[in-house]
């Protein structure tokens, strides 16, 4: 163990970290065409920020997760993909299998603009496996590039053999569009969710907007081709534009076994989640589905707007969730978009990954969700290396060595002998900051120089050798007026490249955790360009996308570090190098 001054790293400064909802640039507008770049190929794909371990294919643009699926014991996902190049266009559904949702094998892409009702562009959808184990794609197809972003229209596809595992071929029937948009918003009217089945009628949702205010259309067929629009939506929301790819499932109140969607009664409460296209975040509550009125209503105190809850405080978008019968658990798939300007992305040959699917259900209290990534991902577990019991004074870090740091994953638990020394909430932050921003706002301000009380301690993942670089997870814990705690994770992107032309946030958001038994844990996904991190068993999870110039591969370091006043002591560590997977 060593000590260190932490003004000895050679850190950037740490400044206030506040954008500005209206003029957010986290996510590029990946509804933006760019005639003259996306058919560009990459004749070299840069290797040095691509992952081991997350799902990307060989090269070009990815985003949205569309239509994942378990069928006759194969896992499906598709996904929003350029064939062409690595800038957003020319828009198909590339299609991936798998055995285990880690090793994958590409097929054919599913769908691709060729008829009237899609020829613009395959945007995103669900499928739908009916009962007589027939799957449905619902997908969104662009007839016109105008009014941009298109004309927007639903359609559905069906596979050319339902005895085929691998769902090889789809075909898209001539009866499409089986939805087209009211006049007034029909280029803001797209992906279809997964149906469910009410009173012996299909249902299913589609998102849209009407000025400002974010809405769910609902829509109800007999028999999954003839869809009538429902004189009122399943749910909406003031003030929060677009809802993009909405997703609506119910989770049991009495453990933690996914239910398929079609499971609409019982001892259940509802999801309704949406990414909002003003903030490229996704965010969800907790509500009951009136099947009598046949609307969604979140449950009291459930803030929905942009300061509620979100599966992910960090580079999480368009997430897609499914039920897998196998295991009975239901699965979400979420992508981590780049953070690099467009040039960057043509120049390396590639862009975007699906973040680990994580496992889904509702906590014990009933007032948020768990996230979880799936067992499976432990099988490219490798080299392990462990601590225990190790104490940390303020100043004190401590180097994990032995293992593939840049492509890891590490377990840790952190305890702490008492909670007096937690630093008083300052409650001017709340005056200061919107609180949809307030998280990682102050993590921003404090940072890890900035000394605490009872924290900042955490991880120092992807660092260089002398700290020029590093991305930091860690929490800290603040007493508040009237003695309760506020336990704030942050992962902190600023300090984590050279490259200042990098898009480098202060991710953060607090933790609902009342530490009676003075214990926090924490789980870190590390690959390469990207950091998942998983708080308190999932109650609060962040995806940071980092970029560094010196922490690469066998360059790049991995610390414990504690610059609180507080003792805290690693309780246990567990950090494992990671195989790759069959990737595609």
């Amino acid at each position: 163990m060593g000590s260190f001054n932490v003004f000895d790293w050679g850190l950037v400064a740490l400044v206030c970290f506040s954008h500005t909802l209206n003029n957010f640039e986290g996510v590029m507008g990946f509804h933006k065409i760019f005639k003259d770049l996306q058919n560009i190929s990459a004749t070299e794909i840069q290797e040095a920020h691509r992952t081991g371990y997350h799902f990307q294919p060989k090269q070009n643009w990815i985003n949205d997760p569309n239509a994942p699926m378990f069928y006759k014991g194969i896992y499906h996902l598709f996904y929003q993909y350029n064939p062409k190049g690595s800038i957003w266009g020319n828009i198909v559904w590339a299609h991936s299998v798998s055995e285990d949702l880690i090793n994958w094998t590409p097929l054919e892409p599913a769908i691709e603009p060729s008829k009237p009702f899609d020829q613009f562009g395959c945007w995103s959808g669900s499928a739908t496996v009916l009962p007589d184990d027939k799957p449905v794609i619902l997908y969104t197809g662009i007839t016109a590039e105008q009014p941009e972003p298109g004309y927007q229209v639903q359609n559905y596809a069906i596979p050319e053999d339902t005895s085929d595992p691998y769902l090889t071929k789809w075909i898209k029937p001539d009866d499409n569009p089986i939805i087209k948009p009211t006049q007034e918003n029909a280029s803001a009217f797209r992906d279809p969710t997964t149906a469910w089945m009410l009173n012996g009628q299909w249902e299913m949702t589609v998102g849209s907007k009407q000025d400002m205010v974010g809405v769910s259309y609902l829509y109800r067929s007999p028999d999954f081709i003839n869809w009538t629009l429902v004189d009122h939506p399943l749910h909406e929301t003031e003030n929060v534009g677009m809802f993009e790819c909405p997703d609506f499932y119910p989770v049991s109140i009495t453990g933690e076994n996914g239910l398929d969607t079609t499971v609409i009664e019982g001892e259940i409460k509802h999801v309704f989640k949406v990414s909002l296209d003003m903030t490229r975040y996704d965010y969800y509550t907790i509500g009951k589905y009136d099947i009598e009125q046949d609307i969604y209503i979140p449950d009291e105190g459930m803030i929905d707007s942009w300061a509620g809850l979100r599966y992910d405080w960090g580079n999480f978008y368009a997430s897609k969730s499914f039920f897998d019968p196998s295991k009975n658990r239901r699965v979400i798939w979420g992508w981590a978009n780049e953070s690099s300007t467009i040039d960057e992305y043509v120049k390396k040959g590639w862009a975007g990954i699906q973040c680990i699917p994580r496992t889904v259900w509702l906590d014990p209290s009933g007032k948020q969700l768990l996230l979880w990534p799936v067992a499976e991902l432990e099988t490219l577990r490798d080299v392990n290396v462990q601590l225990s019991n190790v104490e940390l004074n303020q100043g004190d870090k401590v180097e994990v060595e032995g293992i593939t740091v840049a492509q890891a994953d590490v377990d840790v638990v952190f305890t702490f002998p008492s909670l007096d020394k937690a630093e008083a909430y300052d409650n001017a932050w709340d005056e200061t900051y919107p609180p949809e921003t307030l998280a990682e706002n102050i993590c921003g301000v404090m940072g890890t120089t900035k000394q605490g009380g009872l924290g900042p301690f955490g991880l120092l993942t992807l660092t260089s050798n002398d700290f020029e670089e590093y991305t930091p997870v860690f929490f800290r814990v603040f007493n508040t007026p009237n003695t309760n705690r506020r336990v704030l994770m942050c992962s902190d992107a600023m300090p984590s490249t050279l490259n200042e032309q990098e898009y480098r946030p202060s991710f953060g958001g607090f933790v609902d955790l009342d530490l009676a038994d003075n214990k926090i844990s924490l789980r870190s996904l590390i690959d390469h360009s990207v950091v998942e991190s998983f708080a308190a068993g999932g109650k609060t999870v962040i995806t940071s996308r980092v970029y560094p110039t010196l922490a690469i591969n066998e360059n790049a370091h991995l610390h414990v570090f504690n610059n609180g006043t507080e003792i805290v002591t690693i309780e246990r560590l567990d950090a494992w190098s990671m195989k790759n997977p069959m990737m595609n």
